[in-house]
């Protein structure tokens, strides 16, 4: 069995991957603008079919076959109740009970599931340095996670809830990262599958808002609107469609190092708009998930 090249090395990938980890790394400060009116599940609502009715009109305007069929929409589904209802209500839910910083350290731990996963359903091998680099990664993680548990205002009690809910938003998006690595999901148009799997999870999240929350609130305030647009078009219709495209090339754990980098960008911005005091732990956290980023997305592929 011989070596390829890294494609995760190549400007197609880095760049891509880039766009999509400067993009969540700012969703954190407008995803925490959204609680406070709107209950967070009427938010995602809306979030989902801004997105997903960006992604119709970019399928219909790229001229891509919607024929899904039974399975298409099966598989559309199963994204829209993981990825688009269960991980994004999990996530709101959590930045309740915890500060945005902790909520995106803990997402961080996407890696392991993903990785774990990918090799039960996948057959994905775990190279010598893709392990080495999430030991790298993992240890800067949990140096930025104990910092952020330090300087935590609320009681281990409130901490304890947003970290469950955190890691329940973790498995949901980890079980859906391995699907879109499937041959099932290379075998529909991406554009379409998306936007359809977009709007379902924009009515099975409005379903559940509508049971737990009641009808339908918005807030007409700029930056609440502009939050929803931003967060439906760019962290979503964008981010994803990039997102998936990558994991069907390089596999769902190197993918997951997106959210590994992630914290570290939200801390940057925090730092710039939120006066974000930077610690040594929390210095050396980040530069130690940075260096774990460059050893795993070294690591060579094998091809059969």
């Amino acid at each position: 069995m011989s070596a390829a090249r890294p494609q995760s090395t190549r400007l197609t990938i880095l760049l891509p991957f880039a766009i999509v980890t400067l993009i969540w790394g700012s969703t954190w400060i407008v995803i925490r603008d959204q609680l406070g009116v709107v209950p967070a599940t009427w938010s995602v609502s809306y979030r989902f079919v801004v997105a997903g009715l960006v992604m119709s009109a970019w399928a219909l305007w790229r001229r891509d076959p919607w024929t899904l069929g039974a399975r298409g929409w099966l598989f559309a589904a199963a994204t829209a109740l993981l990825q688009f209802c269960g991980n994004f209500n999990a996530v709101y839910q959590a930045e309740h009970y915890i500060t945005s910083g902790l909520v995106a350290v803990t997402f961080a731990l996407l890696l392991v599931p993903n990785a774990l996963l990918a090799r039960v359903f996948l057959g994905h091998r775990l190279g010598g340095r893709l392990i080495a680099g999430s030991a790298v990664a993992v240890a800067g993680v949990a140096l930025l996670f104990t910092h952020e548990i330090r300087v935590d205002p609320n009681g281990p009690a409130v901490v304890a809830a947003g970290i469950a809910w955190t890691l329940l938003g973790v498995l949901a998006a980890s079980a859906s990262n391995v699907m879109q690595a499937t041959a099932t999901a290379r075998s529909f148009a991406p554009a379409p599958l998306l936007a359809t799997a977009m709007l379902l999870g924009a009515a099975f999240d409005a379903a559940l808002a509508w049971t737990l929350d009641g009808p339908p609130v918005f807030e007409w305030r700029w930056g609440y609107v502009a939050g929803i647009v931003y967060l439906g078009v760019f962290a979503s219709a964008v981010a994803f469609t990039l997102y998936f495209g990558i994991l069907r090339v390089i596999g769902p754990a190197k993918a997951a190092y997106s959210s590994v980098i992630v914290p570290v960008i939200a801390m940057l911005l925090s730092t710039l708009f939120e006066g974000y005091r930077w610690s040594a732990l929390a210095a050396g956290g980040a530069a130690l998930t940075g260096v774990g980023l460059v050893i795993a997305l070294s690591t060579r592929r094998p091809t059969r």
